[in-house]
């Protein structure tokens, strides 16, 4: 399970420290954290669409990140793109596994 990254301070420091990978219609941007837990951070702009698509695009993602494996002592900022609203999900839980595979590497 995570925490949730929710104070603007902790946001800007993972914008600004972290490491920045984009799959399909998701960013994903990690950086370490001092905590030995996960704290994770979502993000959906204007441009995903209105208050209704914005919301149903982050519990989207909140899903996939429930199936996907983080890395303790990470904080992590997930951005999604307008594709997370109509993609079928399994593409959007690949999308995620292999952004945070990634940034392992």
């Amino acid at each position: 399970m995570y925490l949730s990254l929710a104070s603007g301070s902790g946001f800007s420091t993972v914008y600004r420290t972290g490491s920045r990978c984009h799959r399909g219609g998701i960013t994903v941007i990690e950086t370490p954290s001092e905590e030995t837990s996960i704290r994770v951070g979502f993000v959906a702009g204007k441009k995903v669409g209105n208050a209704v698509a914005r919301n149903r695009a982050k519990r989207r993602l909140r899903e996939a990140v429930r199936r996907v494996r983080l890395k303790p002592g990470t904080s992590y900022v997930i951005i999604a793109d307008r594709q997370v609203l109509d993609a079928p999900f399994a593409s959007i839980v690949s999308w995620l596994d292999a952004a945070i595979g990634q940034e392992s590497r």
